[in-house]
């Protein structure tokens, strides 16, 4: 089993419905967000490019992350799924400084929280809270070993890419293109 996500990047619309939906799920403090929206304008006025995507954790097959985590708060559970340990931690911001896709942040109550795919919904066999309330039913997310997940699916029909692909981490979110 291998969890993994794509964002269709031609139907996001970055009405930040999947942040609200994330925050509201797993109790995130206001001013902080596990997932967010990123636009992206490439060309030269008047030839212009609106990409928008809705980026979070990249649950890594290679996490930097977790190897730089001292105590071990940070680590990988079944189906990939890269947590943080909240007791575990310590705070002390390694695995931010670690992390290219800056995917975690300091929680106020002193640790580092990050998105988590849901893991707690997945186990009952329900949707990531983001998935659930996309209304473009931009974001696909998925067992990829299960040929016939929404996520493997879409894989196999569209062309996507990964962010940072350099840093080596092997993420597993993948933008559609």
């Amino acid at each position: 089993m291998r969890y993994a996500m794509a964002m269709d990047t031609k139907k996001c619309v970055g009405c930040s419905d999947c942040v609200v939906a994330c925050q509201t799920e797993n109790n995130v403090p206001h001013g902080y967000c596990r997932d967010w929206i990123v636009e992206n304008v490439d060309g030269t006025y008047p030839n212009l490019e609106l990409e928008l995507r809705s980026e979070r954790c990249n649950h890594c097959d290679d996490t930097p992350c977790v190897r730089t985590c001292p105590t071990g708060a940070s680590h990988i559970i079944e189906g990939g799924i890269v947590k943080v340990t909240h007791v575990e931690c310590i705070g002390c911001g390694a695995c931010i400084q670690a992390c290219p896709y800056d995917a975690r942040y300091f929680h106020p109550d002193g640790y580092v929280d990050k998105c988590t795919f849901c893991d707690h919904r997945v186990a009952k066999g329900q949707e990531t809270a983001c998935v659930a309330v996309c209304p473009t039913k931009c974001l696909y997310f998925g067992d990829l070993e299960d040929y016939n997940s929404p996520v493997s699916k879409v894989l196999r029909e569209r062309k996507w890419k990964v962010n940072a692909p350099e840093a080596g981490t092997k993420p597993q979110v993948y933008f559609l293109i």
